[in-house]
């Protein structure tokens, strides 16, 4: 009787560690989605935090799935240190822009072609956490900027300033006309006694 006790929180010890394991994972960041002019170079900004220190092990893998959903591509890849891709449509188009003593996993695609719209997918592992989230990107090579609602806000809030400056400079100049007035009025008023 006592063995199947043992053996039953043996079990369950062995299913709550085996929890616990799951949880330690690397979680990664990028951003949504990123426009950028063509002909023009982008940094994909990607980070990540671990439950564990930074290994020597870490590795990084970035990959691109055109718009169209064609194969996967290999971007980059980094284990120890950057390694460029030696074909594909990134090759000698991508270097390392990333600290990964900050958690800092980000690369820097030079000279942004509309073939190059689709998803980059950013990968870490750091031994032991060899699992977790993959960040994703979302890149769209446009011909020129568009306007954006920044850029609205950017306007509106400039014009209101400027409106507010007008404003104030009318006021003042009103009441310094009216203090002229009646500094003129005063004036004659007293030379008239």
């Amino acid at each position: 009787m006592c063995g199947r006790a043992s053996l039953g929180a043996v079990l369950v010890l062995g299913v709550q560690l085996r929890a616990l394991w799951l949880t330690a994972a690397v979680e990664v960041y990028t951003s949504k989605e990123v426009v950028a002019v063509n002909g023009t170079n982008q940094r994909l900004k990607c980070t990540f935090s671990s439950s564990s220190p930074v290994s020597p092990q870490l590795s990084v893998t970035w990959n691109f799935q055109p718009e169209d959903l064609s194969a996967h591509e290999p971007v980059f890849y980094y284990l120890k240190e950057p390694y460029q891709p030696p074909w594909g449509r990134f090759k000698e188009r991508v270097t390392w822009d990333g600290n990964v003593q900050q958690n800092d996993v980000s690369i820097m695609l030079w000279n942004l072609q509309p073939t190059d719209n689709g998803t980059f997918t950013c990968q870490v592992a750091n031994w032991p956490d060899v699992y977790g989230t993959i960040g994703e990107v979302r890149l769209r090579v446009v011909q020129k900027v568009s306007f954006s609602e920044i850029h609205f806000l950017a306007v509106a809030i400039g014009s209101a300033c400027v409106l507010m400056i007008i404003v104030v400079i009318i006021v003042i100049l009103c009441r310094q006309r009216r203090q002229k007035a009646r500094e003129k009025r005063e004036e004659a008023a007293s030379t008239e006694l």
